[in-house]
């Protein structure tokens, strides 16, 4: 053979086992492995100069995630009929295993570093997303590149009350929570997930439980990495350094900085104030300073900002605007602010603000999703929108970005936990526009939305609101913050990104991103206290506004009626080439879809008004009602007959009005008695045993006396 694979196997639990390969494919790039699981494979690699571009001070780290469609045996849809652009759910793995990776390459690396990973092959009930983490760090590992790993991700769920690590998928449907961890074997990374309203207790027990699994990963990788003989990483310099300038600009900054800080300034003052200082700075040095003294006082004004806004959070516990650890910035909110949205709502916390509206669509909105994995239809959308102005930015709009898919994503995890089940007919979209952002909009999109979406009538089962946590922390003092609600700079300055959504009840999605080692497990209980104790102020500001949603939709709001109607009759309903469902649209104005269902067929029925939604709805009754014997109809006489005429009760549907059942006089013959075409009221008798209708006119006709009776009577 003219390659040398090197192999890793371990057990995951339940006998199920997990193998890493190396030395096989892919032998040119820095790392490459491939990762099985069942029939799930996955090939991962690396690669990364050993140089930095000029002026680069931070880590241009890519990771994409790729399905291919022959990985499940089918071919892409589309015109072009191959792997195109990321789709979302590919868009989201790809960050699960960015936000992994990334804390974890050291400070001072800059080269490029480009992680792809490939499903070559699926197994239908083992999902691909929590390998791939694995994958990636796998990768790096068995590569040069200078790495502070290994790193590994696992889903935990719980099923049946009991944790599992990477369920098979037929599982995963009955999981009261389903959380993506990462982490090296020493501390948590990264989590990302969604949950039924449990408590802060359960979740804290989830992560500790995939932590374990996760430790189990890592030492695989570390062996793996000894059999490959790649424990030596590369010898780098990506930085140049003043050591006497950089105390230069701690003497001359940091005090002015720490009283910038303390003075609770607006966001954009407070940036103009710190321009100002590095500015002066910079002019003090005197004229003709080079390049790379000006960048270089920038970057160690950076480090000046880093620990004095750190130190007065920790020192005299006041933040950036003054609030202490605990409040929550000023919240207002409005709905129905936009006339002719079918719900709509403006949410502002502080210098937050999303302007969020919700559409009531048809069956035929939903959209579909065609995924190599994942393929079938969506019936909840919800679409994040982070536009510059919200920041005081100009910059073009090149479309929408991974951070607002994956914003997007946390919110639409949130909300769809709490929407209506079977009995919600609608598609719905919701949109956050976010007009203003200083700290959590993805938060906001979720106040925002729970808001609209009791504005539109939509009956969800709880109001749900959500809070981002930060923490300040230093490793020498043992010194700590939580920060509720936190600013866009604390976020950029502080060591943890926390977000969490919930009702009343609990917790239904979080998104925690790390960026220290060492969290202790008392700290992360303690944030999700308190942000338990944020989020309920948030449901109390949000009640002030609306309570519940509204007892019906509003009147512009299009309607959906739902008809079930026997198997049998769904052909009927749909025509050849679906011209009679096509004709009743056309006729009528209403939207109609039809699927089978638990061998029913489920009809619905949308238009924007009520008449529309009658005539069709009788239209379809007419086809797929089954005749009742008793019950009176309209029918059209189709035929004529010697011995009486054959009238249509319902489309497809003839039954005899024999001749003595015309009237109570007697006829000798038809001629002149009824005509093709007319429409007569008929009641039917009976259904034999050969289904044939036996009608009658007569007994619709009170009976004329008899002549003895009349002669009594006068």
């Amino acid at each position: 053979m003219s390659y040398n694979a090197i192999k890793k196997t371990f057990d995951i639990g339940d006998g199920r086992m997990i193998e890493i390969e190396t030395g096989k494919l892919a032998k040119q790039a820095d790392g490459s492995v491939v990762v099985r699981m069942g029939d799930t494979m996955l090939l991962a690699t690396v690669v990364s100069p050993h140089g930095a571009k000029p002026g680069t001070d931070f880590l241009p780290l890519s990771v994409d995630y790729q399905e291919k469609y022959a990985a499940t045996g089918r071919i892409p849809g589309g015109f072009l009929r191959r792997e195109a652009r990321l789709s979302d759910y590919e868009v989201l793995i790809s960050r699960l295993v960015d936000r992994a990776l990334r804390p974890m390459f050291p400070e001072d690396y800059h080269a490029d570093v480009q992680v792809l990973i490939s499903l070559i092959s699926a197994d239908k009930n083992i999902m691909p997303d929590c390998l791939a983490g694995l994958a990636a760090s796998a990768a790096i590992a068995v590569s040069d590149i200078p790495f502070n790993g290994p790193i590994s991700e696992v889903r935990v769920a719980k099923i049946d009350g009991k944790l599992v690590v990477n369920p098979y998928l037929s599982d995963l449907e009955n999981a009261t929570l389903d959380l993506i961890v990462a982490g090296t074997d020493k501390d948590i990374v990264m989590v990302e997930g969604e949950s039924d309203e449990i408590s802060e207790e359960e979740m804290v027990e989830a992560i500790e439980f995939a932590h374990k699994a996760i430790a189990i990963q890592v030492q695989a990788q570390r062996e793996l990495a000894e059999m490959v003989g790649k424990t030596e990483k590369r010898v780098y310099s990506h930085e140049v350094h003043d050591l006497d300038l950089k105390e230069k600009v701690y003497a001359a900054t940091y005090d002015k900085v720490y009283a910038i800080a303390k003075s609770k300034s607006a966001k954009h003052e407070r940036s103009d104030k710190f321009t100002t200082v590095i500015t002066e700075f910079i002019a003090s040095l005197g004229e003709g300073i080079d390049e790379t003294t000006e960048y270089l006082s920038k970057k160690y004004f950076h480090d000046v900002q880093y620990d004095a806004i750190r130190n007065l959070i920790l020192d005299e516990g006041i933040r950036l605007d003054g609030r202490d650890s605990r409040t929550v910035r000023p919240i207002w909110s409005e709905v129905g602010y936009l006339p002719s949205a079918h719900g709509s709502a403006i949410f502002t916390r502080g210098e937050t603000q999303s302007l969020t509206t919700v559409t009531l669509g048809a069956k035929s909105d939903e959209q579909l999703i065609d995924g190599a994995f994942f393929n079938g239809y969506q019936k909840f959308l919800l679409h994040y929108n982070f536009p510059a102005f919200s920041t005081g930015e100009a910059r073009p709009n090149r479309g929408t970005g991974r951070r607002e898919i994956g914003h997007g994503n946390l919110a639409m995890r949130s909300l769809k936990k709490v929407l209506p089940g079977d009995e919600n007919p609608y598609t719905i979209r919701v949109v956050s526009d976010i007009l203003e952002s200083n700290g959590s909009s993805s938060m906001a999109t979720v106040c925002a939305g729970t808001l609209a979406l009791m504005d539109a009538g939509v009956k969800i089962k709880a109001p749900v609101s959500g809070i981002a946590m930060g923490l300040i922390s230093d490793e020498k003092t043992g010194k700590y913050a939580i920060l509720s609600d936190i600013l866009g700079d604390e976020d950029h300055l502080g060591d943890m990104d926390f977000k969490v959504t919930g009702t009343e009840k609990g917790i239904v999605a979080c998104q925690m991103d790390l960026k220290i080692n060492g969290l202790k497990w008392e700290v992360l209980t303690a944030a999700l206290k308190q942000a338990n104790e944020a989020r309920l102020h948030i449901l109390n500001e949000m009640k002030k506004t609306i309570e519940a949603p509204r007892e019906d939709y509003k009147p512009h709001a299009p309607r959906i009626v739902t008809l079930k109607i026997d198997k049998e009759f769904i052909g009927a309903v749909i025509g050849p080439g679906g011209k009679i469902i096509q004709e009743m649209q056309r006729e009528t104005g209403a939207t109609i879809a039809i699927e089978e269902k638990d061998n029913l067929g489920i009809v619905q029925i949308f238009a924007d008004n009520k008449e529309a939604i009658d005539k069709a709805v009788g239209r379809i009754k007419a086809i797929a009602s089954k005749p009742e014997v008793g019950e009176v109809y309209e029918g059209k006489v189709k035929t004529i007959m010697p011995f009486g005429a054959f009238v249509e009760i319902m489309p497809g549907k003839d039954g005899l009005l024999h001749i003595s059942e015309i009237d109570w006089k007697r006829y000798e013959s038809m001629d002149g008695v009824l005509n093709v075409g007319d429409i007569v009221k008929v009641k039917l008798l009976e259904v034999d045993k050969q289904g044939k209708l036996k009608l009658s006119r007569k007994a619709l006709i009170p009976r004329p006396p008899k002549p003895e009776e009349t002669k009594a009577a006068e």
